[in-house]
């Protein structure tokens, strides 16, 4: 990195030349070389306000090892060593490692899957590198470069505006504006502090609403003012309801462990047990009982739910909105290109009459084509459609589009005139309109009854799924240079076009999909009433009740809230309306997805609980949404909410699995603990029994999951979980308490059989678990995985070969007689039969008709 650049997020940026400010960036006119770019990434860090720069990986490795548990553990271990019990020493220090690395493995190879999986929608940015104009990732800019932007385009960096073309920026996230703003290139009059004064300047995190300008890059990642805000926030987002829960569970079974550990080191100190194997034994059991593992368990199932639905065409940026994906009970979806195929053609071009009028076409096709600010597929459509010559017309000026007024205008010289064209929805240009065109270029006035005409033949032509917008002119000073909305007045009415866009037939299936999985379908859409409800009739979509965006604006919050159970078509609906709406969803308790792509769906999408675009969207939209669709299909979203479902169910097992498992184990050791003269296991006995039973569960992410479980959303109950964990734990300590008794009456087993029966038992017992308690089903009705088949077979017949072999006589343990195999074979089928009769007593009527877990 060049020492004489300046340090990143120098003070107001945007005051003083730009031929300074360019200098000290070591700019030329070819912008950056790749080498230069390379060497100032590498001290400027990645272009992401949310990211600190990540530690080495030794560093992280190393982290690993700085759990508390984990270094008593280690330490007691090495006292082991000191007083002569170097086997202890190097098994306890073995599985550690081995614990600690499989787990740093496990979330490095999912962290990368992840990082992989946002690679292919990351949001680029047209940046001049080694004299050429290329597309790269927004993550790599650094200061220096220098961007093009246009409409739709999220602004990257901070930065100065080189050159700028009718721009408008919404800067809200930073200044809290209302409105667009306008920008300029060129340096201020004078020095200003504050952002919202920064008419040259651009902020990341801002969206290009009109317009276009090249940008220099000034500041990146954490040191843009979006960064610093970040960085005071900790850069963190609010935890979802899913992860709260998970927090909860941690915390839960932690304080348990830590409370009967303590009671079981004073048990062995009461009865004189040697203070070292107490200690080790104690510290063993809080590692082994203590959920460290949950979060890598968590983090490696849900990086291979996100591997699942990226095959799904569903690709995940945050792996916590699996959840709310799965979680989601409402969706808002727009219409065009979701419902619709997004092949919008010209159907129609009629001026007052009805009558086909080449004008009108001319008159939409010069608006659609000197428009610079923010297009939709309507203007496309216009300039495919029209495709004639407009060397005869000079574009002077133009009031862009916004969601507000719902128009556009440009001040142009042609036709014999200097002149305004206005395009818009006909709902906002009728009542601006006072006179109507004739035959001949005559103008008549339009009274109260023309206006009727115009508006039936309006909605009649929505009734027939046309889309429409409507074209005025006024004739202005030929002096005039310049124009505003406020000119948009005492307009004459040109005409029609209309629009028509079919049916996507995949949709109608897709919604009914959702429906039966749970999900109610709203639509927010700016068409009309009549296009609305056409395209809902073609698509079988059951219309429950519509409301327009002049109604949602008259309703206070509270009869809003009210009104969404009986309506699930919005339409003529703004911005601003979308989110309000989206929010009194919210507040209602539902769980809220919305499916955008434009620029004016960015708010909604940072407000749903899931929000989702698709890779083709606009950049402010993907940018805003944790999962992108790669195709624009309700088909491809329904199948990644059932993926989503399925990947929470199997984090679910886990956390039923581990929480009885986990609670039984250690309620075991403490009655243990009241009337044996020894440790029921050693320490190095406990770690193996942990580390064993995690190879057991390995194959959790890849298991199939009952088709029921994923007919309903998934709800996190916390609540579930805690009487799930207190019914089925205490069984597994029936019949661990079982267990000692054989042992010692029947077997008259010593310390050393005592200790090996114990652990092929409890792990046996475990592995069991995991069987019955993956599925609500009655076990043998429902298949698992072969992985988790065979890792569960695995991981018991090597526990029961275990005390025959070498490493047992690492571990102490003794090869028990064949008698004790025939007992274990009775004690097994009686635990997997009693978890079965259990589960399902649990299931119907201590939590019956939960949909969750």
């Amino acid at each position: 990195m060049d020492r004489h650049l300046p340090m990143q997020g120098a003070s107001a940026f945007w005051n003083g030349p730009l031929e300074d400010r360019l200098r000290g960036l070591g700019v030329t006119a070819k912008g950056l070389t790749t080498v230069e770019a390379l060497a100032r990434r590498a001290g400027f860090g990645p272009n992401d306000p949310a990211a600190e720069r990540p530690p080495p990986a030794w560093r992280r490795l190393a982290g690993r090892f700085a759990n508390p548990l984990v270094i008593m553990l280690m330490v007691a271990s090495v006292i082991a060593g000191a007083t002569g019990d170097l086997a202890s020493f190097l098994i306890i220090v073995a599985i550690v490692t081995l614990s600690v690395a499989i787990d740093f493995m496990q979330e490095n190879r999912a962290r990368d899957a992840i990082n992989a999986l946002r690679r292919t929608v990351a949001v680029t940015a047209s940046t001049l590198r080694d004299g050429a104009v290329v597309q790269i990732p927004v993550i790599e800019l650094v200061p220096g470069d220098i961007v093009r932007l246009g409409a739709g385009d999220v602004v990257p960096a901070d930065g100065r505006w080189i050159d700028a073309n009718n721009l408008q920026i919404d800067q809200a996230i930073l200044t809290g504006e209302s409105f667009p703003v306008d920008k300029q290139s060129g340096d201020l009059i004078e020095a200003v502090d504050e952002l919202g004064e920064a008419r040259n300047a651009a902020f990341a995190g801002a969206s290009v609403v009109g317009g276009a300008g090249t940008l220099l890059v000034c500041a990146t990642g954490r040191s843009s003012r979006l960064g610093e805000i970040a960085g005071a926030l900790g850069g963190r987002i609010a935890p979802t309801a899913f992860q709260q829960g998970l927090n909860r569970f941690s915390g839960l079974l932690l304080r348990i462990a830590l409370i009967l550990v303590i009671v079981v080191l004073t048990e062995s100190l009461a009865l004189h047990r040697p203070w070292l194997e107490a200690l080790l034994f104690a510290l063993a059991l809080a590692v082994g009982l203590t959920p460290e593992l949950l979060p890598m368990i968590v983090t490696v199932t849900l990086s291979r739910g996100a591997m699942r639905l990226s095959k799904k065409r569903v690709i995940v940026k945050q792996l916590a909105s699996i959840h709310n994906l799965g979680a989601m009970d409402v969706l808002f979806t727009d219409k065009t290109g979701t419902l619709t195929e997004a092949r919008i053609s010209v159907v129609g071009h009629t001026n007052a009459t009805g009558a086909n009028s080449d004008r009108v076409l001319v008159l939409g096709l010069v608006n659609s084509s000197f428009q610079t600010g923010l297009k939709s597929p309507l203007d496309a459509a216009i300039v495919a459609h029209g495709n004639l010559d407009l060397r005869g017309w000079l574009r002077i000026d133009e009031a862009p589009f916004d969601f507000r007024r719902r128009r556009v205008s440009v001040l142009v010289e042609g036709d014999g005139a200097r002149q305004l064209i206005v395009k818009g929805a006909p709902e906002d240009i009728l009542p601006r309109c006072d006179l109507v065109a004739g035959l001949g270029g005559n103008s008549d006035p339009l009274d109260a009854a023309g206006h009727a005409r115009l508006l039936d033949a309006f909605n009649a032509m929505g009734r027939e799924g046309e889309r429409v917008l409507a074209i005025a002119t006024r004739i202005m000073p030929v002096d005039c240079i310049g124009i505003s909305p406020d000119d948009e007045r005492a307009l004459t009415f040109e005409g029609y076009i209309a629009f028509l866009d079919p049916p996507k037939e995949s949709a109608g299936q897709a919604l009914a999909t959702l429906r039966e999985s749970g999900v109610r379908i709203v639509i927010l859409t700016g068409d009309n009433r009549e296009v609305a409800l056409h395209l809902c009739q073609a698509l079988n979509f059951a219309v429950e009740g519509v409301l327009d965006g002049r109604e949602v604006d008259a309703l206070t919050e509270e009869a809003l809230t009210r009104r969404l159970a009986e309506v699930n078509v919005f339409c003529r609906v703004n911005p601003a309306q979308k989110l309000r709406i989206l929010n009194a969803q919210k507040r209602a308790g539902r769980t809220v997805g919305f499916l955008g792509d434009g620029v004016n769906d960015a708010p909604a999408l940072h407000a749903a609980d899931v929000g989702l675009s698709v890779d083709s969207a606009a950049d402010v939209a993907k940018a805003a949404a944790p999962i992108v669709l790669l195709d624009k299909d309700l088909g491809v979203l329904a199948q990644g909410v059932l993926e989503g479902r399925r990947t929470v169910r199997n984090v679910d097992k886990y956390v039923l699995m581990a929480g009885s498992a986990n609670f039984g184990n250690i309620c075991s050791m403490v009655l243990a603990g009241l009337f044996l003269p020894f440790l029921p296991l050693l320490p190095i006995q406990v770690l193996l029994t942990n580390i064993l039973y995690y190879v057991a569960q390995m194959g959790l992410p890849f298991d199939e999951v009952d088709e029921e479980r994923v007919r309903e959303p998934v709800h996190w109950d916390i609540r579930l979980v805690e009487r799930f964990m207190l019914v089925m734990g205490p069984i597994s300590t029936v019949f661990d308490l079982m267990t000692f008794w054989v042992l010692l009456n029947v077997f008259h087993a010593g310390m050393g059989f005592f200790r090996t029966g114990w652990f092929i038992e409890s792990l046996a017992t475990q592995v069991l678990m995991i069987f019955t308690v993956r599925t609500r089903r009655a076990l043998w009705s429902s298949r698992p995985h072969p992985l988790v088949a065979w890792l569960a077979v695995g991981i018991a017949l090597a526990t029961l070969a275990l005390p025959f072999t070498p490493a047992g006589k690492l571990f102490q343990m003794i090869a028990p007689p064949a008698a004790y195999f025939g007992f274990l074979a009775v004690a097994a089928l009686g635990f997997l039969l009693t978890m079965e009769c259990a589960k399902r007593v649990f299931y119907e009527r201590i939590s019956p008709d939960r949909n969750v877990q």
